[in-house]
């Protein structure tokens, strides 16, 4: 909601839309993994997968047909949809106990399962993934969004100038070339013929030193940045463009406020709206795995970790990828709607 009243909202207004945004993500939350549990789990029947073919891969290629049937029994697998779904979700809360013939494993909450493949739980695997994954898209995020807003700002103060048109073609050409191409040219460069950084992997940070983890992680974060700052920069030169011109600027200026406090506090501040709506839903994406980035520089993250579960056609890994790639986007998602009062004084809630 619009609103001309200066004023900020009462506590229990914020409160009230706090409330609801967080209840609203839960049954967000809740949506996703019951389609996403459909999709993965009725796919493979709809492609002439039975039952007994999702338990063979808990079992060895020496395993008979009864064996591999009485597996399938005790996974759960002959149950009706929903019942799996049912245990699922309960996994996810408070744990689910495994029966693979001779003992049984509890797997604690939040539990997505073993993996067909190493017949380990996949929710460790994610978390030791995460860190990797978070600090690539936290180093790569403020190196986009510092250079992306700045260089926007600069070309639309410069409209129509040459610099303006040099920084515009720089972020077509951002925009235009896919990650893989500029990370492996990056690479190439940077890596095998100049010698300045490594040729991929990084250190765990409480592992090393920081400037070493810094230097690991350099290029692909400028790769990673390159491409979104381009479309950042597009952007704010836009909004910054449009707000520019309106009304209350030129009140701004009237009322013989610096231009630095205009640009900043009154252009600045209206135009980052969208551009804050965009990095939350880029940001939830990267922390649910830079696919391309972390393959090009081979990166331990969540997002390798994805491609090789596709790759070996290892549903409970793929399952949990995607509920943790939802999680954070929804996340993301919740948080720039909660900081859209904050950063623009024109939103009210109501």
């Amino acid at each position: 909601m619009i609103s001309d009243d200066p004023r900020p909202p009462p506590p229990r207004t914020v409160l009230a839309y706090l409330v609801r945004r967080v209840i609203g993500a839960v049954i967000l939350l809740f949506i996703v993994t019951a389609v996403t549990f459909s999709i993965f789990f009725m796919v493979p029947k709809l492609g002439g997968a039975t039952a007994d073919d999702l338990a063979s891969r808990y079992v060895g290629r020496s395993a008979s047909q009864e064996q591999v049937h009485e597996t399938a029994v005790r996974l759960g697998f002959t149950d009706p949809l929903y019942v799996q779904y049912g245990r699922f979700v309960k996994g996810l809360v408070v744990g689910q106990d495994y029966n693979y013939g001779p003992a049984t494993e509890h797997c604690p909450a939040p539990c997505f399962g073993y993996s067909f493949l190493t017949q380990q739980p996949v929710w460790p695997d994610l978390v030791a993934r995460i860190p990797v994954t978070a600090s690539l898209a936290g180093g790569a995020a403020f190196i986009w969004l510092v250079t992306g807003v700045g260089t926007g700002i600069i070309s639309a103060l410069r409209r129509g100038s040459i610099l303006d048109r040099s920084l515009m073609s720089v972020a077509l050409a951002g925009v235009s070339l896919p990650i893989f191409f500029t990370g492996l040219l990056a690479l190439s460069i940077f890596s095998y013929n100049l010698g300045w950084t490594q040729q991929g992997g990084t250190n765990p940070l409480d592992e090393t030193n920081p400037l070493w983890w810094a230097y690991d992680l350099i290029l692909p974060w400028v790769t990673l940045a390159f491409l979104y700052a381009a479309a950042y920069a597009r952007l704010t030169r836009a909004g910054m463009l449009e707000t520019m011109n309106e009304d209350f600027v030129r009140t701004a200026r009237a009322k013989g406020l610096t231009e630095r406090d205009v640009i900043i506090k009154h252009g600045l501040r209206s135009a980052l709206t969208p551009i804050l709506t965009i990095f939350g839903l880029d940001l939830g994406l990267l922390l649910g795995g830079a696919i391309l980035t972390e393959t090009t520089f081979s990166l331990p993250g969540i997002g390798q970790y994805a491609v090789i579960a596709l790759r070996a056609n290892d549903l409970p890994k793929v399952l949990g990828v995607t509920l943790v790639a939802a999680f954070f986007i929804v996340l993301a998602n919740l948080i720039v709607d909660l900081l859209y009062a904050v950063v623009d004084p024109r939103v009210r809630i109501s």
